[in-house]
């Protein structure tokens, strides 16, 4: 999975990855990255599917003409209808605005306004989920879904908590390093769909001329839960060691030592 924290990259000579400052963060090149302009543009086209597909219509309505997953949603509790709805809207608006975080040109030019959308941004993450977590219990793949969905949303509001932690004691590059987590789980609205698709095709020649098309998206969706995120968490980790900023195993260290201190 392409990510963002290509624009992280240093400049001049580079740090080795266990001896950078995890209070100092990795100064970015400039150098053209098509990983970044290739994630900011299919997030923001997901995040317009999102803010657009659910709007105009009832679920009920929705559902009726195949619309996403009205289908799954039109009958369920107001409560769970809800969440489904605030779910969608917050997790386009941090997928809208995560990206413009990552550029590096942005946050050396206009500091106050990266610490803005970096509130907006966490702010979509916190709510999309908490309401994600309350979507989970309703997934159409039952125990799958809620363990995978779940999972899923439980580590996107840890990372999300933990960015925001870190750059509040200062620790900058720490702060890019869970923000480069954070956003891998986010992506995952897009790296969704494009395991579905995946998925999906597969199956179809062995599925024959006669295959149901709602049987094929099911047996793609059930395993989608977990591979919409697990690569995209363990590509964040590779790019975080790249990057020379902190790792797991080193941030639990740093906030050990200061601790102890």
């Amino acid at each position: 999975m392409p990510t963002p924290s290509e624009a992280t990259s240093t400049t001049g000579a580079p740090r080795a990855p266990g001896r950078t400052s995890p209070s100092h963060p990795v100064r970015p090149s400039r150098r053209f990255r098509p990983g970044l302009v290739w994630v900011a543009l299919s997030s923001i086209a997901m995040a317009a599917v999102l803010l657009t597909s659910y709007t105009g219509a009832t679920l009920d309505e929705l559902a009726q003409d195949g619309t996403g997953l009205a289908s799954t949603f039109a009958d369920r509790p107001p409560a769970i209808q809800l969440a489904f709805y605030l779910h969608i809207a917050f997790a386009g608006v941090a997928l809208l605005v995560g990206p413009l975080q990552f550029v590096s040109r942005w946050r050396r030019r206009f500091p106050r306004l990266h610490r803005v959308l970096g509130r907006v941004y966490l702010v979509g993450v916190g709510v999309g989920a908490l309401t994600g977590l309350v979507v989970s219990t309703a997934s159409s793949v039952a125990f799958l879904g809620f363990f995978g969905f779940g999972t899923l949303a439980v580590l996107w509001a840890w990372t999300g908590w933990k960015a925001y932690r870190a750059v509040r004691t200062g620790r900058v590059a720490e702060h890019q390093a869970w923000m480069i987590r954070c956003f891998a789980l986010t992506y995952a609205a897009v790296t969704l769909r494009l395991w579905v698709g995946v998925l999906v095709a597969v199956q179809t020649p062995f599925a024959g001329p006669d295959a149901d098309p709602g049987v094929l998206f099911e047996t793609a969706y059930a395993p989608v839960a977990f591979l919409c995120w697990l690569p995209n968490i363990v590509r964040a980790e590779w790019l975080v060691a790249r990057r020379g900023l902190p790792g797991l195993r080193m941030s639990a260290g740093t906030v050990g030592d200061r601790a102890a201190a």
